[in-house]
């Protein structure tokens, strides 16, 4: 493992009245998801991190309200292997990079992902990204959701989508495909934390962080709806689980999904391509943001995936198929 380059990382905050009582790494961590737990444990250790104005321990506990700034060095260590993975880069300059995620591939590397990952194929596109905290990656997609997905190239870009995205101002657009008939579109707004009893999955629970998601309907199938959904707040899982909880789940989704209900007397194909489709029917279709140098509003859009895609076109077939008055 070999030192890299080394940028100053600079990041004041106030602890959320909902961290009340946690370890102040812990606090952190959440704060600050785009640093390791542990990156943030040497800081507190070495005295970078102030609470107050004054250096604290670790295990010391947040009451809320307190006021924390940080000013460390950020090394940038070899420990991610660049790989020479495929990108379909959207728009990229000297400040942004923006790709289209294919459904299967893992954003982070993690133990049972350590490699083939998003951050190793950025690592090996832009060598530049190892100087930047998780090689650019401001938000995450799931393993096989699709789609938008934007990256720092620099850490004066990463504080700035980092910001941004605390303030709510990035605008996240994903095409749903999900299971029942909606009336109209609508909101979500329920806590989201981890299930009391499975804790690889996330869950509607009363002491979870406040999550709001809306959507509207695009179009309707027989027995299903193509929505679009925007996020307010972006919690792990936050789409999946927040239209699972108002039943109406994604379409192949294999943690919050139900089995596959294809409609009743439907097309053989559409049968077949609904029982088939092995991964949460989600895409990232559009994405805005202001760039962090310019200012400037931006935004990208690109279509589903070829797999979703496919399967909405055979929805699309069905539902005139069952209009055709012969």
């Amino acid at each position: 493992m070999s030192a890299g380059p080394v940028s100053r990382v600079r990041r004041t905050l106030r602890v959320e009245s909902a961290s009340a009582g946690r370890r102040l790494d812990q606090a952190l961590a959440q704060a600050w998801p785009e640093f390791s737990r542990g990156c943030i444990q040497q800081w507190i250790a070495a005295g970078q991190v102030l609470v107050d104005g004054a250096p604290r321990r670790c295990r010391d506990r947040v009451w809320g309200h307190e006021a924390v700034a940080l000013d460390a060095e950020l090394v940038a260590v070899g420990r991610d292997s660049p790989q020479a993975i495929p990108l379909a880069v959207v728009y990229e300059d000297a400040t942004l990079l923006v790709i289209d995620k294919p459904a299967g591939l893992v954003v982070h590397p993690a133990a049972g992902n350590p490699d083939g990952t998003l951050l190793n194929a950025l690592l090996h596109h832009a060598p530049g990204l190892a100087a930047v905290p998780r090689a650019g990656i401001v938000h995450r997609l799931d393993k096989d959701t699709s789609g938008l997905l934007v990256v720092a190239k620099t850490l004066q870009a990463h504080c700035s989508l980092v910001a941004q995205l605390k303030e709510r101002t990035v605008h996240r657009e994903y095409r749903a495909l999900v299971v029942g008939e909606l009336a109209g579109g609508g909101s979500v707004a329920a806590p989201i934390g981890r299930h009391p009893t499975q804790r690889t999955r996330m869950a509607v629970v009363p002491d979870g962080r406040a999550a709001l998601t809306r959507y509207r309907v695009l179009e309707r199938y027989p027995g299903h709806c193509l929505l679009g959904v925007e996020l307010a707040t972006g919690r792990t899982h936050q789409i999946r689980v927040h239209l699972a909880h108002v039943r109406h789940p994604l379409v192949g989704d294999p943690v919050y999904g139900v089995r596959p209900r294809p409609p009743k007397g439907s097309d053989p194909a559409l049968v077949a391509a609904i029982q088939g489709f092995a991964r949460q029917a989600l895409h990232a279709v559009r994405l805005g943001l202001e760039h962090p140098e310019t200012g400037r509003s931006m935004a990208w859009e690109v279509p589903p995936a070829a797999d979703l895609e496919s399967l909405l076109e055979l929805f699309r077939r069905e539902a005139a198929r069952g209009t055709d008055p012969t």
